[in-house]
């Protein structure tokens, strides 16, 4: 703890911190709780998505072997032109959050190719467009979590340092200040138990 003066305006500006820590740490704790009750959340949207995804490709699995058929007509099929996202705030942080893609389709033949082509395309934009949300959801995360680590810093530091520094700079300047004034006291007794003797003095 750094030096401090024992004086009573030194004494006035640590209760006045004292007071303002006291008050902004409530605070910060239900940030932190809000923040680790939205990770919670956002984690398990983001297995929801997983297990969907999963959920599709299982359903592929019924006519999947067609797509060994010809590679390289699947090669490329369907790609992600542009993920489209919003803004939201979650306890001061701003987050993306997961609107829709956009997807380029490859250029096919419908009388060349397999009428399965068109359910391939619908299954695998279905499955890029839940890996991206999912995507977001791992921003998301990954944002929150950040802001989690630096409230959960500021709850330690109110906690551990800044709090007791000031409890105890009072203390010690309380004691400092009780001990001057009785000093002064004792002096201001002596002081007078002089003054008769003084005069004594000056009468002989």
């Amino acid at each position: 703890m750094a030096k401090i003066k024992l004086t009573k305006t030194e004494l006035k500006a640590q209760t006045d911190a004292l007071k303002r820590f006291q008050r902004f740490l409530p605070m910060l704790q239900l940030k932190k709780q809000q923040l680790q009750s939205e990770i919670a959340g956002i984690t398990a949207k983001a297995e929801a998505v997983g297990a969907k995804e999963m959920a599709v490709r299982e359903g592929l699995n019924g006519w999947v072997g067609l797509f060994a058929t010809d590679a390289t007509l699947l090669s490329g099929l369907v790609r992600v032109k542009s993920v489209n996202t919003g803004t939201a705030n979650i306890a001061g942080v701003a987050i993306p959050t997961f609107e829709s893609i956009e997807t380029d389709v490859k250029e096919i033949d419908p009388w060349l190719t397999p009428a399965w082509i068109d359910n391939a395309v619908d299954a695998t934009t279905q499955i890029l467009s839940l890996q991206c949300e999912r995507a977001v959801y791992e921003e998301q995360r990954r944002l929150v979590t950040v802001e989690l680590q630096t409230t959960s810093q500021r709850v330690n530091l109110f906690e551990k340092v800044k709090i007791p520094q000031c409890k105890e700079a009072i203390r010690v300047i309380k004691i400092a200040l009780g001990d001057e004034q009785t000093a002064a006291v004792t002096r201001g007794k002596i002081a007078k138990s002089r003054v008769p003797e003084a005069e004594e003095e000056v009468a002989a």
